[in-house]
């Protein structure tokens, strides 16, 4: 092992969470798997390069550290480096390695390595310690069968498995858990989140084979006018002259996201995995050399990047993934002198799904129980049941002749019902009082007629609370009820304006 090059000091909850590994070292058999979490912002690589260069000085076996991208090998081996581990990364340029090599410490991508050993040109036999980085990611597994004498020590933000056929706690026999997201931002080492969600209608994603929604019915969704106006307006609210960062399911998506900010007149760029390695690290320079600069981006950015002066977070997607909410939220959880605070604009209800970035996690009961954490999340038909339609204060200035413009489905629904009464007078009702304001604030027929288009968000809010008190939510239902709603609005208004 080659010299340290300098004295890397440890924070206290580091060193407090490295004196319990340890000590699972020296009193655990040697082929025990033990997993580590520690939220994204926590210095996981810090913490695991000290145990390396710890192991290796007071074992004197070797040690090698797996990762599933060859940026986060890279950036591996510049912490070892760091910390005065001389290492290794198993490439694929590298073909083979002796086993009378000089280096005590590799750090490998998983496919390389799994090639290399199944082509004879690596020997793991000589391994003591096998830390794998990402835990949570399953690609690790097809290697414990070479490291079965190995101590092997998983390391992730999130222990939940991103395989719910294959739970972390058969691949890992005890979880430990580091300090929690509060925790380090009480103690000064993380940004504090200030949290705004936008209410979505998620109803027509679907979810396909890994768990969370597809790429396809998200970009449907995420591409319309609605929703690309919704996110223009929500970072003019928020976000606006600050360095802004927004992640997609989907890169037609990420291009339209590129295109509506071009148009408003905003500094904006694309980055996605067909960018090529100078593209990439042009893009990123510019993006952490401008002070407002905008980036839309699909997945690449969730791991291995790191950008402290990011202060603006948007979530430009739904994901019943737990892990890429953290992941994605992590991104601008860097503290710096003058940032203690960053923005995260959610346009995917997953704050609603899974609390607030802050809020405290059982991460013992997830790791033994992912099933009980799975089927207890909350529904989108729950989230959508809450939402409270506000209309705009633009929209509402238009009808500032009106001095009422609620109404309350659910109370209508179940005064209908229990006089005995259809449940088509609830929305008939509706139409009365929609049609009321628009001629209470027009001059003729016509203005009237026009103003109604203004009532679209409010219309649809009440369909979809009518539709659900009737259990009948399906979109083809709620669409043609809107434009069977519109139609006799349109009516309506020619009807009062005659009498």
């Amino acid at each position: 092992m080659a010299d340290k090059i300098a004295e890397k000091e440890l924070y206290d909850y580091q060193e407090a969470d490295l004196k319990k590994i340890f000590d699972k070292f020296e009193n655990a058999p040697d082929n025990y798997n033990l997993l580590y979490q520690l939220p994204t912002g926590g210095g996981k690589t810090v913490v695991f390069s000290e145990i390396v260069r710890r192991y290796i000085e007071k074992t004197g076996k070797k040690v090698v550290v797996l990762t599933h991208r060859i940026e986060l090998c890279k950036q591996t081996s510049n912490m070892l480096n760091g910390f005065g581990v001389r290492n290794k990364i198993i490439n694929s340029k590298v073909k083979e390695i002796s086993d009378d090599n000089e280096y005590m410490c590799f750090v490998a991508m998983v496919e390389t390595l799994n090639n290399r050993i199944n082509e004879d040109k690596v020997n793991m036999k000589n391994i003591g310690l096998a830390i794998i980085d990402e835990a949570h990611y399953n690609s690790f597994t097809k290697l414990f069968k070479y490291l079965e004498k190995a101590f092997i020590l998983g390391v992730t933000a999130t222990p939940l498995s991103s395989n719910i056929k294959l739970p972390m706690h058969r691949n890992y026999r005890e979880l430990i858990v580091g300090n929690s997201i509060t925790s380090l931002i009480d103690k000064g080492f993380l940004a504090k989140a200030n949290m705004f969600a936008y209410d979505v209608g998620l109803g027509t994603l679907q979810v396909g084979m890994t768990g969370d929604y597809t790429v396809k019915s998200s970009e449907d969704l995420y591409t319309n006018l609605d929703m690309q106006e919704k996110l223009l307006q929500a970072y003019e609210e928020r976000c606006k002259g600050k360095k802004t960062l927004i992640f997609n399911n989907g890169i037609n998506t990420s291009w339209y996201v590129y295109q509506t900010f071009k148009d408003a007149g905003y500094e904006v760029k694309h980055l996605d995995n067909t960018h090529n390695k100078r593209e990439r690290r042009e893009i990123l320079k510019w993006f952490k050399e401008k002070p407002d600069a905008i980036l839309t981006s699909v997945s690449i950015l969730t791991t291995g990047f790191d950008e402290p002066t990011v202060e603006n977070i948007i979530l430009n997607r739904a994901t019943k993934s737990l892990t890429l909410y953290y992941q994605m939220i992590g991104r601008g959880s860097r503290k710096l002198p003058n940032k203690d605070y960053f923005n995260v604009i959610d346009l995917g209800n997953n704050i609603a799904r899974f609390g607030p970035w802050d809020s405290p996690v059982d991460w013992q009961l997830i790791f033994e129980n992912p099933d009980y954490f799975l089927e207890n999340m909350i529904s989108d038909e729950e989230i959508e049941s809450s939402f409270t339609y506000q209309m705009p204060d633009d929209v509402r200035e238009m009808f500032k002749n009106s001095e009422d413009i609620s109404f309350d489905v659910h109370t209508k629904y179940h005064e209908a019902v229990n006089n005995g009464q259809k449940s088509k007078l609830v929305l008939e009702e509706s139409i009365a009082q929609h049609a009321q304001m628009c001629i209470e604030n027009s001059e003729d027929v016509f203005d009237a007629r026009i103003l109604a288009r203004e009532l679209k968000g409010d219309i649809k809010d009440r369909i979809k609370k009518y539709s659900r008190c009737i259990i009948n939510n399906t979109k083809n239902y709620r669409d043609w009820l809107y434009e069977d709603y519109t139609r006799k609005l349109r009516v309506k208004i020619n009807e009062m304006f005659m009498t």
